[in-house]
């Protein structure tokens, strides 16, 4: 099935400039959101209790705040997917460590006059706990960054390689600066959606890289911004062919998943689309600004190839008995 006619190129490269600038723009306004805003910490990363309650009727928030916090100093109160349950936040140093072994029946006695309250989770992580979440969490970054330069560079060139992971900040940095603007809470499964995506959109940035490189191998043209046009052009059916398949499916996660798989949905679904957008506009126009030199990458496959061949020969000789 094709979208798009392999056989027609369309003109990338000659709207390279706007589309840079549309990114820069969404990048500002991710860090601007990142560094004013923040993100709503869950109790992954910053510690903290959580209490899901669910009431067989629509309870007032600021009843449940005003009871809760006879026992309980500065709660959070919430509704959570629907009218009928609400999400308590606690910090756990409010709590002591005996409370804390019996808080599911100390929350349901405090509830116990506004109605039938049903006790459907109880979270609990150490501000401790927290930090090191974080720190593991960026570690795992990192080294998703650096693997991805090496396995690139190594199978590429290191213009590849630079050209892709500046491809994946730009993912990265505006899908959290959804996250951030649309204060989804930043747990687990954000950073999880978060490595999923770099995954996804390396492997997309990787297809439409390997074209550029057949083309670069195989055809005579001179000229880096029409071989780019040609390979992007041939690999656009199968790049949003797959990532509407994708965005469909997530989509439906966040549509009827329920709030405990919102925030991962909703931040791979940013993903998608901000993915299949810097594979197509950005990985590839970052090939010209760095430098790739076509003739340089030729004379490179060649001597590869030369020396393949010299391998073969040695081998073939080697079995025939003539060395």
């Amino acid at each position: 099935m094709e979208l798009f006619k392999s056989e027609k190129i369309y003109d990338f490269m000659s709207k390279r400039n706007i589309f840079i600038s549309i990114s820069l723009i969404l990048i500002a306004l991710s860090l601007f959101s990142i560094f004013t805003k923040g993100f709503n910490w869950g109790i992954d990363f910053k510690g903290g209790i959580e209490i899901q309650v669910k009431f067989d009727k629509q309870i007032d928030l600021g009843e449940i705040r005003k009871i809760v916090s006879k026992k309980f100093s500065s709660p959070n109160v919430t509704t959570f997917g629907n009218n009928n349950e609400i999400l308590i936040r606690l910090n756990v140093n409010a709590v002591s460590n005996d409370v804390q072994k019996s808080l599911e029946n100390e929350i349901k006695n405090l509830l116990k006059p506004l109605g039938n309250a049903e006790i459907r989770r109880v979270d609990i992580v150490g501000a401790k706990v927290g930090n090191e979440l974080k720190e593991k969490g960026l570690n795992a970054f990192i080294f998703s960054i650096i693997g991805i330069l090496i396995y690139v560079a190594f199978r590429f060139e290191w213009r590849f390689a630079l050209a892709s992971v500046l491809a994946l900040f730009h993912d990265t940095i505006i899908s959290l600066g959804a996250v951030s603007f649309f204060g989804i809470e930043t747990n687990l499964d954000v950073l999880a959606a978060i490595l999923t995506l770099m995954g996804y959109s390396l492997n997309d940035t990787i297809v439409v890289f390997d074209r550029i490189r057949e083309q670069v191998r195989d055809s005579k043209v001179n000229d880096l911004a029409t071989l780019i046009n040609e390979a992007i052009s041939k690999t656009l059916s199968r790049t949003v062919l797959t990532s509407l398949t994708t965005f469909f499916v997530v989509l439906t996660l966040f549509l009827f998943g329920g709030e405990i798989i919102r925030p991962f949905s909703f931040t791979l679904l940013v993903g998608i689309i901000v993915g299949t957008y810097s594979s197509i506009f950005i990985a590839s126009p970052l090939l010209i600004w760095l430098g790739f030199k076509i003739d340089d990458y030729r004379k490179r496959l060649a001597e590869i190839e030369k020396r393949k061949r010299e391998k073969e020969k040695l081998r073939e000789m080697y079995q025939g008995g003539v060395v």
